[in-house]
């Protein structure tokens, strides 16, 4: 790694790359990889997660600590890290303003911040998580709580949710509640254990293959399911979600002993405010060329992740191809050549509906089939793609996606 940067007035790098997180690092690696020399990375953060070990150690089968790494020992060698957060960007000037108040000058951005938790998009959300009975697997430090949690649980109601609009990784809201399910089946309690889960849309989820399969655990489980509908309040004193469905108009309040709730999200604040996101779109996110990730309006702005406005779901799975797509079409420009590399809006969830198995969905854009492994029925639930998923990305992703190899 090179010497860390504070960003200090007059910085001027070559590629400046927001976020440093799985996009931001692994894109960094591939552009020390393709030739590229002065790279900054602008990250606060001082530990970098894998997010996929999340939602195994809510269930139970992965501990904290597997998911964590100081964030310098993932800076590519001879990358400067600036530890600082990006406030805004002056995309007509090629500056990144800095939350310290320094400035960076760049020729060329990558805008990869990943997504924001809206915990209190809803009345009553983020009590409930810092209460004795609410827990996450949407962030590290309440995913363990969820375990311990889950696990004490004897009898009573959990409730599960899915928040309306866009979120990274979707399908990651279920896999604690299968992996619970599975134990508490295996403890001989399920039966006294109310499993509730709250979805949005009108499916268990959007792939054909996967619908089916999660469809069937379901049923095999006895989940109770709320279609197209949401969790618009909860009462932490009280113990209760309000459930509104949305496309019969009626309002039920439930009771819980244990909530797992993932939050509505965003773009960051601040990436709302600037001129990267589409006129007049409030979503906030970066506006790209879905196909190139190149800006539409700022030919030295490129976005990828949770934090650009592409086509396909939001997921880590997709950013193996955005990351290349990135890359190469970045490197190009740099040695004056027109941009080729095409994104194709893969995305991917693999869903642990067991401690031992995984729905291992891969679509696209349109949430068709997509799949890239040549398995025969790789999108069943299988005990193989389990030991893939669980054992063998976590390795992929430390050793290889963030070195720019994979």
């Amino acid at each position: 790694m090179a010497a860390a940067d504070n960003g200090s007035a007059g910085t001027h790098h070559q590629i400046v790359v927001i976020g440093g997180g799985n996009a931001g690092i692994s894109l960094a690696a591939r552009l020390r990889r393709y030739g590229a020399k002065d790279i900054a990375v602008v990250e606060p953060s001082s530990d970098h997660l894998y997010q996929p070990l999340f939602s195994h150690i809510a269930g139970g089968t992965a501990q904290a600590s597997e998911a964590i790494r100081p964030q310098q020992s993932v800076i590519p060698r001879g990358v400067t890290w600036v530890q600082d957060a990006a406030a805004d960007v002056d995309a007509a000037h090629n500056t990144v303003l800095l939350a310290s108040g320094a400035r960076i000058g760049y020729d060329q951005l990558v805008v990869c911040p990943g997504i924001q938790k809206d915990w209190d998009a809803v009345p009553g959300l983020a009590d409930a998580m810092a209460s004795e009975y609410g827990a996450s697997n949407y962030e590290i430090e309440l995913a363990p709580k969820a375990w311990d949690l889950l696990r004490a649980l004897r009898r009573g109601t959990v409730v599960f949710n899915l928040p309306p609009g866009p979120l990274t990784c979707g399908g990651a809201a279920q896999k604690p509640m299968y992996l619970a399910c599975d134990y508490w089946a295996q403890q001989g309690v399920l039966d006294d254990i109310r499993v509730v889960l709250v979805v949005p849309t009108p499916t268990v989820f959007a792939e054909s293959v996967a619908n089916e399969e999660l469809n069937r655990k379901i049923a095999e489980y006895g989940i109770e399911l709320r279609y197209n509908s949401e969790v618009t309040a909860v009462d932490a004193a009280g113990k209760t979600v309000t459930v509104q469905d949305n496309l019969a108009g009626k309002t039920e309040i439930l009771g819980y002993d244990v909530l797992h709730a993932v939050p509505p999200q965003s773009a960051p604040d601040w990436l709302k405010s600037t001129d990267l996101p589409a006129p007049g779109d409030p979503s906030g996110f970066v506006e790209v060329d879905p196909e190139t990730l190149r800006s539409l309006r700022y030919p030295a702005v490129w976005s990828l992740g949770d934090a650009a406005a592409t086509l396909n779901s939001k997921s880590g799975a997709a950013l193996r191809q955005q990351t290349q797509v990135v890359a190469k079409n970045l490197m190009a420009v740099l040695k004056g050549k027109k941009v080729s590399a095409k994104y194709n809006n893969y995305s991917a969830c693999p869903f642990t509906v067991s401690r031992s198995t995984v729905v291992f969905s891969e679509f696209d854009d349109q949430y068709r089939a997509m799949p890239s492994i040549p398995w025969k029925g790789i999108m069943r639930e299988r005990r193989a793609t389990f030991v893939l998923e669980r054992r063998i990305l976590p390795r992929v992703y430390w050793k290889l996606i963030l070195k720019g190899r994979a």
